[in-house]
């Protein structure tokens, strides 16, 4: 196997077991407290809905991983720890540089992230308030470290994000030299756009229905990780951004919060 194929396996399934940890959720009665479900009968049979929830997002990291392997080297971004992995190179000195920077990124997102609920929670339904703390109480915690601190972050900045760069490296610059600074702030900024905006439909789900300050909040309190996430992945790599992105789970679990 090569090393290219063997860095795909081992980013795919470590995306693949933030996907199976969904798994431990209690499906069944979650569905049950979503607002826009109660009292009506499941679409699917419960045994196909638990299948579609790991067939559709295993081959979305698939696909999310091999744009990141293609492209990711083009454009000057990468994943050191498990390219030291697939090299059976040391980890640790791959691993050291990443560390300080997802610590400190996390203790920049949890603070502001909670900070955004608690503004905004006392303009939101009550309704939604009590349906939020009942869905993240639901989460297990090993299921918001792993999909959220692994899974998306091997779709929202390895696949998505490198596309953009690649993108408008390719079309706007022609390929010359390193992708400009603007060009990855941009990359960032619509990614992290897109990750607030993916937490859109659990969100209108546990409200019933769309709202401005709805809408507002989950796309703005959402893209302040996507942010701090990207540029991790920009300056340290992808494993940066994963330590960071677990280690806010962490800190909402602390909190008792989110």
């Amino acid at each position: 196997m090569s090393s290219r194929a063997r860095l795909f396996l081992i980013l795919w399934l470590a995306g693949l077991a933030g996907v199976l940890s969904f798994q431990l959720v209690d499906l069944p009665a979650l569905i049950a407290k979503l607002p826009a479900t109660q009292g009506k009968p499941l679409p699917l049979p419960m045994a196909t809905i638990r299948l579609l929830s790991v067939v559709q997002p295993a081959v979305l990291v698939g696909v999310a991983v091999f744009v990141g392997l293609i492209l990711a080297p083009r454009v000057g971004l990468s994943a050191p720890v498990a390219q030291a992995f697939v090299e059976k190179r040391p980890l640790l000195p791959a691993l050291r540089p990443q560390l300080l920077p997802g610590i400190f990124g996390a203790l920049i997102s949890a603070p502001a992230i909670i900070g955004c609920w608690l503004l905004w929670k006392r303009f939101l339904s009550p309704s939604f308030v009590r349906s939020a703390a009942e869905f993240s109480r639901m989460l297990p915690p090993t299921t918001r470290i792993l999909y959220g601190g692994i899974t998306e972050e091997l779709l929202l900045r390895w696949g998505f994000m490198t596309f953009l760069v690649w993108a408008a490296w390719k079309g706007l610059q022609k390929e010359k030299g390193a992708p400009r600074p603007v060009f990855v702030v941009s990359a960032i900024v619509c990614s992290a756009l897109v990750f607030g905006a993916g937490h859109l439909p659990i969100a209108i789900t546990l409200n019933g229905s769309p709202s401005i300050i709805l809408i507002t909040y989950v796309i703005f309190a959402n893209s302040i990780f996507g942010v701090v996430g990207g540029f991790l992945y920009w300056k340290k790599g992808l494993e940066s951004a994963i330590v960071a992105h677990a280690l806010t789970h962490v800190g909402f679990l602390l909190s008792g919060l989110i």
